[in-house]
């Protein structure tokens, strides 16, 4: 985990090539004392990396991130009012790349949309 404490899994459950994550962010790690006082939002580079951490879990390797594409934040992530996400990872691989087609959601709100491609190290 990149940022130690960031946010906690609480479920994780693969079926074939789709993996739904339960997560919550902490609201009080110390990111949110910069991003922003008074009004925390979660910054969507720590989103993405959330991705990819999530993804390496499931496939069992070392991922480098070669691309991103349709990369849409669609709703603020405030750590205090939604803490709890469930992220949707449709993945594939296809030759060495490992591709991943990501929801995001907190309560019945789209909060993400992101298509990545992965490379193993």
């Amino acid at each position: 985990m990149l940022l130690k404490d960031f946010y906690t899994i609480s479920q994780l459950d693969v079926t074939d090539h789709i993996a739904t994550a339960h997560i919550t962010i902490n609201k009080d790690h110390e990111v949110f004392k910069g991003h922003f006082p008074g009004n925390p939002v979660t910054p969507g580079v720590c989103m993405m990396q959330i991705i990819k951490e999530l993804t390496q879990n499931v496939v069992n390797k070392t991922l480098f991130m070669e691309s991103s594409s349709n990369v849409k934040f669609m709703a603020i992530i405030n750590p205090e009012k939604t803490p709890d996400l469930v992220l949707t990872l449709n993945i594939s691989e296809a030759d060495t790349l490992i591709k991943v087609k990501n929801v995001t959601k907190f309560q019945d709100t789209v909060a993400l949309k992101l298509n990545a491609t992965f490379k193993p190290l």
